[in-house]
């Protein structure tokens, strides 16, 4: 009886094996089988609930690590030389990027502003997603408090702010000094932060002076030694100073990049592609080395080795922390924030999407959505979220489809 038992089992093993391996084979024949129909394009679209915070760069390992030679080295009483730019110099070899992303996303702007005239975009007033081009998708994807029993989205005609929103930093005259405090949150000013990581990466702006160290700093014993005077002797600190002068510089900024007046609007679209690629890349570059800081709950950012302290976080239990941020590394998408939209392959498609069809919808961000509509290629990194080897069956082949 066991040795007939054990034959059965065996025999189901074979079994299951050939089937596995009969899969692999028509999956590795037919890719799209594999990956475009499974791909979990949802998951891009779907935001953080309230009480989950966002993953980690690090590990919660290493940083325990960190922190315990950190500790270890306060213990000590020896002079540390640090390297730049935690030592206050610049990175010499990331001041050419710097100068390029800065240069990238005003161009950008322009670029954007000038594509979406002949576009229409819309958002939905309820939970904020965005739709480019007409009609607006009929996904049942509005899931907040505030939506409809259906899900439906209520769309209204949006604009830049949509599809590029700006991320928003303190400004640091030293990005080694103190923290901002919370009561002086009206008397620093806030730019775009990737503006703020340009900066400190080597950029000079007279709008938003930055304090530019000759020599090097030392640590002793965990404390930070700096050899050069603090403010020089004819610096003013109560003069040029506008506690709402951030508002202004906003405006300011965004008027001054729509500039662009381009006859051909699909060689600006493929410029656009160009500069966003450049942006991201050469962003990715300084994130490396520069330090940048965003809330674990919410969207705060802080360019610079340390967060803020301002108590304005409205999170998941900002009660416990008394309105202050859970700092940790932040990554690209906290600076730039992709907003996903569905793609389709035909764009001059009247029909809107509709919500039983959504697995075979791909997903792009906005701004590449918005050039590719308007003819420029897309980059092969975003190939396999786009589902362009998948044909989007018609309502009467739906009882057909697997």
């Amino acid at each position: 009886m066991f040795l007939k038992r054990l034959q059965n089992f065996v025999n189901d093993q074979e079994l299951f094996l050939q089937s596995v391996a009969a899969t692999l084979t028509s999956s590795s024949k037919h890719p799209s089988l594999w990956y475009s129909t499974r791909s979990n394009s949802e998951v891009l679209l779907q935001k953080l609930k309230k009480s989950e915070r966002k993953p980690l760069v690090t590990s919660i390992n290493e940083l325990k690590r960190e922190a315990r030679l950190r500790r270890k080295e306060r213990q000590s009483v020896q002079e540390i030389s640090l390297q730049p730019p935690a030592n206050g110099l610049l990175v010499k070899g990331l001041v050419p990027i710097a100068h390029e992303v800065y240069a990238a996303r005003s161009e950008l702007l322009s670029c954007v502003s000038t594509v979406i005239k002949r576009s229409i975009v819309y958002y939905c007033r309820v939970c904020g997603e965005v739709h480019i081009g007409h009609p607006p998708h009929k996904i049942r994807t509005c899931n907040v408090a505030e939506s409809a029993p259906n899900k439906e989205h209520g769309w209204e005609i949006g604009g830049l702010q949509h599809v590029f929103p700006t991320v928003e930093s303190f400004h640091l005259y030293d990005r080694l000094g103190r923290a901002v405090s919370h009561n002086e949150q009206l008397q620093v000013d806030r730019i775009p932060a990737v503006v703020e990581l340009c900066i400190q990466a080597g950029v000079d702006i007279t709008e938003y002076p930055t304090r530019r160290r000759s020599f090097p700093i030392y640590k002793v014993a965990g404390r930070t030694v700096d050899f050069e005077r603090r403010f020089p002797r004819n610096l003013s600190l109560g003069q040029d100073i506008n506690t709402y002068g951030f508002w202004n510089d906003r405006k300011r900024l965004s008027v001054n990049a729509i500039s662009l007046n381009s006859d051909d609007f699909k060689v600006t679209a493929a410029r656009g592609m160009e500069l966003w690629d450049k942006m991201i890349k050469g962003t990715e570059k300084l994130m490396e080395t520069y330090g940048v800081q965003t809330c674990g709950y919410c969207s705060e950012v802080q360019v610079g080795p340390k967060g803020h302290r301002v108590r304005n976080c409205q999170a998941y239990k900002h009660q416990m922390r008394d309105g202050q941020h859970a700092w940790q590394e932040a990554t690209v998408d906290d600076l730039i924030p992709p907003v996903y939209v569905w793609h389709v392959q035909d764009v001059h498609t009247t029909q809107p999407l509709l919500d039983n069809l959504k697995r075979y919808y791909g997903i792009l961000p906005a701004v590449v959505e918005l050039f590719s509509r308007a003819g420029a290629n897309v980059a092969a990194r975003y190939t396999s979220s786009m589902k362009e080897d998948v044909v989007v069956p018609r309502l009467d082949e739906m009882k057909l489809v697997v």
